[in-house]
């Protein structure tokens, strides 16, 4: 195993699972059946083999499954956990998932993105367990006609006017979403970006939004730029706000993604290939896939609450109570927790922004302390690259965000692929990573959302 440099005690899930696997494959064993499913009864499905109950193992089963069951739920999505074949891991999991419960902050984000209250369910017999059901949605891609593409970040929203698959007008403009409790702020900064927009082309035939959140049905389900408005006010004014807003502009086509998928569309696009990951990383960990056929899957996507670090002493996530999860390795939270161990003293007066921006100062000056936070962070990814192709069937992983710019995503890069060459070699042979330039990166993005809806 290649150590991380800063923070050797660094336990890769992908490792700790395939080393557990190996075991119980010379052990007294029984199969375990492991179902998550989210809205319109789609459901995913993970099969193991793990040690038999009551023989001295109980305790490892658990760890490993809760971690699994964990990860599909984050990256999946879903509101009913199906444990099909252990009463004793069943047990432990439905107590965690509960109020009070040591995953109180899951249970009740999965029950309002879904509207549904969280369950834990028990299935006696691993023949029972509900089967894998899917489905990926063909979503983006039409560049015919005068489009609005729209992304809403949380320091700046960019709109563009797109005809023909051709950006005439473009403009970003900074704004504070995060910090308004009065959601007539974020309804108008909207509305204003799309008549702007409007305002460049001959008429509007569709419109497209990339924001980040999860949305089911173009309606908002959960999404920080709104983290300041009360819930009631979220209910009555923010949940269908973009299809409010379209609604002044005309009566049009609108579809509505996580800028995650958007980003991985707009690689899928750029590259003319499918099968995309795309990473940014950024404030936190957001990431966003599109599938072999290239349409993105309606899944969570949400890999900044997906465990990535086995160890138990691992940083804590501030926000979900959990450990060892993504937003703490791929985010400025990993640059600012490895500082200190490289022998870099940043100033806790400083934003976690501003202490990046030291960080990268530091690296564009060639310093090794700055290239050891990079090389750390490259091992974490190659990793992490292996355990999410557990779950994904990737070809090309799109890494960006302000952490990866500069010569420290470069580092980061050329790491994680040398963990996954030594480490992982037919993961090697089927896996690219890329780290797209600025502009193409950019303009695909809005020509990317403006191509999510289909004219009629």
């Amino acid at each position: 195993m290649i150590l991380a440099k800063l923070e050797p005690e660094f336990m890769p899930m992908v490792k700790v699972i395939n080393d557990f696997k190996a075991a119980v494959a010379n052990a007294d064993s029984q199969e375990v059946v492991i179902c998550v499913e989210r809205n319109n009864s789609l459901t995913a499905v993970y099969k193991m083999d793990v040690y038999k109950d009551g023989s001295g193992h109980d305790e490892e089963n658990y760890r490993i499954v809760e971690r699994l069951i964990k990860t599909l739920l984050w990256a999946k999505g879903g509101y009913k956990v199906y444990i099909a074949g252990s009463k004793v891991i069943y047990d432990r999991i439905a107590d965690d998932y509960r109020i009070g419960g040591a995953r109180e902050f899951d249970f009740n984000f999965m029950a309002r993105v879904y509207e549904k209250p969280f369950e834990v369910i028990y299935v006696e017999n691993v023949a029972d367990a509900p089967k894998e059901n899917d489905v990926s949605s063909p979503v983006g891609r039409h560049l015919d006609g005068c489009r609005i593409g729209f992304d809403a970040g949380g320091s700046d929203r960019k709109v563009s006017a797109v005809v023909d698959g051709e950006t005439v007008y473009s403009e970003e403009v900074v704004w504070f979403p995060k910090l308004q409790s009065d959601p007539k702020y974020h309804y108008e900064g909207i509305l204003n970006a799309m008549k702007t927009a409007a305002s460049h082309m001959p008429r509007v035939d569709a419109i497209g939004v990339s924001s980040a959140g999860v949305y089911i049905d173009n309606k908002i389900m959960v999404a920080s730029l709104f983290l300041k408005v009360s819930d009631e006010d979220f209910e009555k004014h923010v949940k269908n706000m973009y299809l409010d807003v379209a609604k002044e502009i005309g009566d049009v086509p609108v579809e509505v993604a996580n800028d995650g998928d958007v980003t991985a569309l707009a690689g899928a696009m750029s590259l003319e290939d499918n099968n995309v990951l795309g990473v940014a990383m950024g404030t936190s960990e957001a990431a966003g896939y599109v599938d072999k056929d290239g349409n993105i899957t309606g899944w969570l996507n949400e890999l900044a609450f997906v465990p990535v670090d086995f160890n138990k002493d691992a940083m804590v996530d501030e926000w979900s109570g959990d450990y060892g999860c993504g937003v703490k390795y791929f985010s400025q939270d990993a640059v600012i927790k490895l500082a200190p161990k490289a022998g870099i003293e940043l100033d806790e007066s400083l934003s976690p922004a501003e202490k990046l921006k030291v960080v990268q100062g530091l690296m564009e000056e060639g310093d090794s302390r700055a290239a050891d936070i990079y090389e750390t962070m490259g091992t974490y990814f190659g990793y992490t690259i292996a355990y999410y192709s557990m779950f994904y069937d990737i070809k090309h992983v799109l890494i960006m965000g302000r952490v990866t710019s500069g010569k420290g995503g470069s580092i980061l890069l050329d790491k994680a692929n040398e963990v996954i060459g030594a480490e992982f070699p037919e993961l090697a042979k089927k896996v690219q990573l890329h780290i797209p330039d600025e502009k193409a990166r950019r303009v695909g993005q809005s020509v990317a959302a403006a191509s999510l809806p289909k004219i009629k």
